[in-house]
């Protein structure tokens, strides 16, 4: 079974598009969904998060506070590489034994969705990247109008992922999401790509 990477900086609608290969029937692993899961569920990473961030990582109810933890993290390149390492080994055990399920489901491929593919070594998880890039000025407008946050903090997430041309080369498809050419048009074409390897 081919394990595929999606991956794209804030605001490139790599989410978008993993939502068309879902609903092509493409198995979906969001990195993002979880590490939120495994920061409540994980008791060794619970553990050592704890002790790196403080007890207030988690709120009174037991509930990891990602608000909080952003806070500090995005302002301290330190602590976030120590809060990388942490997470990131412990995510890729949890995509392999995924992986090992969908295997018995006889699937042509799978994809991985992650924001930072590169940036935390994952890309070596995977067999092939998919890689959805958007110009800076859509991508902040996009942003800007779907979540709650301002333009320093959009300039903060920015900061902390490669910018995209660091990244292209390195991808074996590209999607472009500019809002003028069709989405589900390249979806297909790449899905037509991979399940015909």
């Amino acid at each position: 079974m081919l394990s595929v990477g999606v991956t794209g900086n804030i605001g490139s609608g790599k989410s978008t598009v993993c939502s068309i290969f879902q609903w092509m029937g493409v198995p979906i692993y969001e990195a993002d969904l979880a590490v939120k899961r495994l920061y409540s569920q994980h008791a060794g990473l619970k553990k050592a998060l704890v002790s790196l961030l403080g007890a207030d990582a988690y709120n009174s109810k037991g509930e990891f506070d990602t608000a909080w933890v952003r806070q500090r993290v995005f302002a301290n390149d330190d602590l976030r590489s120590s809060l990388n390492a942490l997470v990131h080994p412990i995510v890729f055990e949890d995509f392999a034994n995924w992986c090992k399920e969908k295997e018995a489901e006889n699937y042509p491929y799978i994809i991985k969705e992650a924001a930072i593919l590169f940036e935390s070594g994952a890309n070596a998880t995977v067999d092939l990247v998919i890689g959805v890039v958007a110009p800076m000025a859509v991508r902040k407008q996009r942003v800007l109008a779907r979540d709650n946050m301002n333009e320093q903090e959009f300039e903060r997430r920015v900061k902390a992922q490669w910018p995209q041309e660091e990244w292209m080369d390195r991808c074996d498809y590209i999607i472009q999401n500019n809002g003028e050419l069709s989405l589900i048009k390249q979806v297909m074409e790449v899905h037509h790509g991979l399940t015909n390897r």
